[in-house]
């Protein structure tokens, strides 16, 4: 006996389902800025973050206490010079960052690895290559901003010890000049140390290892030569003074402001480099930045690949 089968419907075809969705995404009509504009950009958003902000109040904490270390020292030294009736001020402009150049050497260590190690850990600096900006842009915005932030933390104190010297009627045209002298000091300092701090730092993506690799470069090489040229000076060797010198970055600027500036050194005798020296100076001061910029590019063009 037939057993009647029911019939089965057949199954709608897949495409039936497909249904398209508008989740609101535009295309952007406005102005395109260009590769100007996100340097600019890159540039004030790492000024900013070196001293912490548009960040955590955890992150403003250390920068802005360093910046006021810098600065109550001068503070202090300039109450005073008013209050004492002082006819100059206890420390030159050129030599307050040479006292100062423990606090410089830890911001530099803490700053220079915030600026580009998070970008190398999170793999974020293809993402910055894939726009308009390319490789030079993002050394040049990165070395621009950790300059300045330190010229910033140099120059503060020198302008509190610069106005504080006009208000206890210190001659203004010695104290013109020194102010002057101070500013293009710490201009160096800042390129140096900030080209030194961020090819450190642009080494590993682990800040840790960055902040501790920039201390010890700083202040390992400082501690050998200033040792060195003790035992130069002790050994009454003092031709080689200022060729030790050459090997620190701190002994480098002191160096090349005794011989130029008119600065008084802080080398074992207080005897600085002379003119001819001091040329050798100021070319290796100007080729270590160079080298600082060239060692960048050639990292960054190796991760933004």
């Amino acid at each position: 006996m037939a057993v009647e089968q029911p019939m089965r419907t057949p199954a709608a075809p897949s495409g039936d389902q497909t249904r398209i969705h508008n989740i609101g995404y535009r295309s952007y009509d406005g102005p395109r800025l260009g590769r100007s504009y996100a340097t600019r950009s890159l540039y004030s958003q790492s000024l900013r973050g070196s001293y912490g902000l548009g960040r955590s109040v955890k992150s403003k904490v250390l920068p802005m206490l360093l910046f006021v270390v810098m600065c109550v020292p001068a503070a202090i030294m300039v109450a005073v010079a008013v209050a004492t009736k002082a006819k100059d001020l206890p420390v030159d402009y050129t030599r307050y960052a040479i006292v100062m150049q423990a606090v410089i050497s830890l911001y530099v260590a803490s700053q220079a690895p915030q600026s580009v190690s998070r970008d190398l850990r999170f793999k974020t600096v293809p993402l910055y290559f894939s726009r308009p900006i390319e490789t030079a842009d993002y050394v040049r915005a990165k070395f621009a901003a950790l300059a300045s932030a330190l010229f910033i933390l140099t120059a503060a104190p020198l302008l509190v010890l610069y106005v504080g010297a006009l208000l206890a009627k210190l001659d203004f045209t010695d104290q013109t000049k020194g102010f002057a002298q101070g500013l293009v000091s710490v201009a160096l300092l800042s390129l140096l140390f900030a080209g030194l701090g961020l090819v450190i730092a642009s080494v590993t993506p682990r800040r840790g290892f960055g902040i501790a690799a920039v201390i010890a470069v700083l202040t390992i090489s400082y501690g050998a030569v200033s040792t060195l040229q003790a035992i130069a000076d002790a050994q009454t060797s003092t031709g080689s003074i200022a060729w030790i010198g050459l090997f620190s970055p701190i002994t480098l600027i002191d160096g090349l402001q005794s011989a130029f500036l008119g600065a008084s050194s802080a080398f074992p005798g207080g005897v600085g480099p002379t003119n001819g020296e001091g040329v050798v100076y100021v070319l290796v001061t100007l080729g270590l930045i160079a080298a600082c910029y060239g060692l960048m590019m050639r990292r960054y063009r190796k991760v933004g690949l």
